[in-house]
């Protein structure tokens, strides 16, 4: 996540580790000492990127305590500190054996070696061909079928024969598997072609059709669909919003602010494929949906022990991010429907930010998640650049390294966090298939069409708004058996994160 508030620019940087410089002095006895004795040479340090990486890990961490080589007293003097930071050929592999039970408890935290690359995903920029897809293994096979959840409007794949709902099996005419799934999909190669392919009656076949698509510098909106509903009497706001970040703020509130000209008393926001992003973004969707909450607590932040006990000492405030009225430039308005229910559609795919908005509304207003159970990240990272502060102001021009993080876990109102195994949906959307199985999720036999009222996700919704029959079409189609194995956005260089600017002057 990360947040523009400015109550994190009140912290000044303290440093919580100084390195003890050894010295020899003259003494009296300088007689004593023979000439012949050698002097050991003290250490040099390899790579000054290791120093960054542990300077930067023992500082902010949210595990430092609980990482025996990230402790405060950890080396006795410069050479064992440099000896320790020697014993890492590269700065990754320092990185990774520093983080707390990595891919077990710390899932989320990375170091990049190119901080221009992180700094334009912030803002959306990154490079693709605009195809959002998923990827399942096939049963009793290693053999791979992705599936196509949505295009990106203005994107290469836009322009291409390709839509939600289309299947493939090849990359370049090579069958996708577990083995070269990533090479063939997420390597170096910015133009691949998709062989496309059908299924019937739960046999997946190629159909001879190809797709061609160029992965560019590409901009994604994250606000993919945002429509008016009339069914029944109500006035049904839909809205489809696939990342949170703060350059689209401002387009989020004209959102809102149509939704409210035209008279929408009912909300379904749809954060299925959402992996995250701004904690700011969050707090004024959070305002947008609601309104009659402003300064009132949205969610608070438990730091590293350092931190946490300097915030409560000198700023207690900055452990609080409060509902607002404004947008972060703290001009701009907020447009609010000031509702008392959200209809939020969250499936597995869903983290981060976006599970701050089910977690944070849920003590103010009735929160109803559909779908299925979300990813379970309740923390948030920063970045931090080479410099005296580790921002980004005087960073080392040596090298453009930058590493993120985790820094605190949030709560809610009721301090309710913690939620390891994510956040489970009041009504899950489930499907059979034809051996007998039940699946949750989409069914990507009947996924049907976003924003319509018959998609099945969209359709339980409206089903519950009016209390009428779900106008969910082919109800008795079945699925396949298949396993999720991983989505295209997991594969971005943000993944599924939640940042927040760095608390430095």
């Amino acid at each position: 996540m990360k947040d523009n508030s400015p109550n994190f620019l009140l912290l000044s940087f303290f440093l919580s580790f100084s390195i003890i410089l050894f010295n020899c002095s003259s003494t009296d006895n300088n007689d004593d000492i023979n000439d012949d004795d050698e002097i050991e040479e003290p250490i040099t340090l390899d790579n000054e990127v290791n120093d960054f990486v542990w300077l930067g890990l023992n500082e902010i961490y949210l595990w430092q305590s609980e990482v025996p080589n990230l402790r405060d007293n950890k080396f006795i003097d410069n050479d064992a500190y440099y000896t320790f930071l020697n014993s890492y050929s590269t700065p990754e592999s320092l990185f990774d054996d520093l983080l707390y039970q990595k891919d077990v408890v710390d899932k989320f935290s990375f170091i990049v070696d190119d901080y221009v690359e992180l700094e334009n995903s912030f803002s959306g920029i990154s490079k693709s061909n605009g195809l959002d897809f998923q990827l399942l293994k096939l049963s009793s096979s290693d053999d791979i079928l992705g599936y196509v959840r949505y295009v990106a409007n203005n994107s290469d794949a836009a322009t291409k024969d390709i839509s939600r709902g289309d299947f493939f099996l090849t990359v370049d005419g090579e069958q996708l598997t577990v083995n070269n799934y990533y090479d063939l999909l997420f390597g170096t190669n910015d133009t691949y072609t998709l062989g496309m392919a059908d299924i019937t009656d739960s046999s997946v076949y190629l159909n001879g059709k190809t797709v061609s698509l160029t992965k560019t510098e590409f901009t994604e909106n994250p606000i993919l669909i945002n429509k008016v509903i009339e069914t029944d009497g109500y006035k049904i706001g839909y809205l489809m919003y696939n990342q949170f970040i703060a350059d689209f703020d401002e387009e989020l509130n004209t959102v809102f602010t149509n939704f409210k000209a035209e008279g929408v008393t009912e909300l379904v926001l749809d954060l299925r494929y959402n992996p995250g992003g701004y904690v700011s973004s969050a707090i004024n969707l959070a305002s947008m949906i609601t309104g009659q909450f402003t300064n009132q607590v949205f969610s608070k932040e438990i730091w590293n022990n350092k931190y946490q006990a300097y915030f409560e000492t000198y700023s207690p405030e900055s452990l609080i991010n409060n509902f607002t009225d404004t947008l972060s430039d703290e001009t701009s308005p907020i447009s609010s429907l000031n509702l008392n229910k959200v209809y939020i559609l969250a499936t597995s795919s869903s983290a981060s930010a976006s599970e701050l908005i089910i977690n944070g509304l849920s003590p103010y207003i009735d929160v109803t998640h559909i779908g299925t159970t979300t990813t379970g990240k309740y923390t948030a990272s920063v970045t931090l650049y080479d410099s005296s502060n580790f921002s980004k102001e005087n960073a080392n021009p040596n090298h453009k390294y930058a590493i993120q993080p985790l820094v605190y876990k949030s709560a809610n109102a009721n301090d309710e966090s913690d939620y390891y195994d994510g956040l489970t949906p009041d009504y899950t959307i489930t499907y059979e298939t034809s051996s007998g199985s039940v699946y949750e999720g989409e069914n990507i036999n009947n996924l049907g069409v976003l924003g319509d009222v018959s998609e099945p996700f969209l359709a339980k919704a409206i089903e519950l708004i009016t209390g009428a029959t779900s106008k969910s079409s082919k109800k008795d189609i079945k699925g396949i058996d298949a396993k999720i194995l991983a989505d295209s956005k997991d594969f971005t260089l943000l993944g599924k994160n939640m940042y927040k600017d760095f608390p430095v002057k």
